[in-house]
């Protein structure tokens, strides 16, 4: 778990007409090129991870790399 600065300015990974708190993850770019983490239900668990690895994941999620994870087919 990481110690957030005060000053992020934190974005919500939510649809665009969602409602209420979510659950939802929020998204912070720091300094030294931290991306930092957290959820709306829990603000104060911060993880974080780097620039590079959050833009080498963001391109994993576009090309379907993670598709397997999000299945409905259950059974």
């Amino acid at each position: 778990m990481a110690d957030a600065p005060d000053d992020l300015t934190w974005t919500r990974a939510a649809p665009e007409d969602a409602q209420g708190p979510g659950p939802w993850i929020e998204i912070a770019f720091g300094p030294g090129e931290l991306v930092y983490l957290r959820e709306t239900g829990d603000p104060s668990t911060v993880v974080t991870t780097t620039v590079e690895k959050w833009e080498a994941f963001t391109k994993g999620v576009v090309a379907g790399e993670f598709d397997h994870f999000a299945a409905t087919d259950v059974g």
